[in-house]
């Protein structure tokens, strides 16, 4: 996993957001065990406190859970993963469109830029 932390941020805040991340568009599955603190920490290139606090987190949100014997694992649970995931895509679109209102543009006008886009990606094959 490529990891981008900024220092506008807690690390924490961050590295929650990204495994989230990583769990909500299937890099790491339902079901999935998750690598040790300490090898995601170096990974990261953190401090394997921090990367504890971020995986206690995300047990108290639910998203994993602990095995005492085999470590920690992703929740099994999809219809949180799938609520999470909207709770993002909410959350960017927010963003989003507050920018596009910044920029002086009308729901509108959005919405046709938005369909010019699209439109662009499927003539260059590049739609997802």
């Amino acid at each position: 996993m490529q990891w981008q932390l900024r220092g506008d941020r807690p690390i924490y805040q961050q590295l929650v957001e990204q495994l989230t991340e990583r769990i909500v568009s299937g890099g790491l599955r339902a079901g999935d065990k998750v690598p040790p603190v300490r090898e995601l920490a170096a990974e990261a290139g953190v401090n394997p406190n921090t990367m504890q606090r971020a995986l206690a987190d995300m047990e108290r949100e639910g998203l994993l859970y602990t095995n005492r014997t085999s470590g920690r694992y992703v929740t099994e649970d999809s219809m949180l993963i799938e609520k999470v995931r909207e709770q993002i895509a909410d959350e960017r679109i927010a963003a989003f469109l507050a920018g596009m209102r910044q920029l002086g543009f009308s729901a509108q006008e959005v919405a046709a830029l938005l369909v010019k886009h699209k439109g662009e990606e499927e003539e260059n094959g590049t739609e997802q």
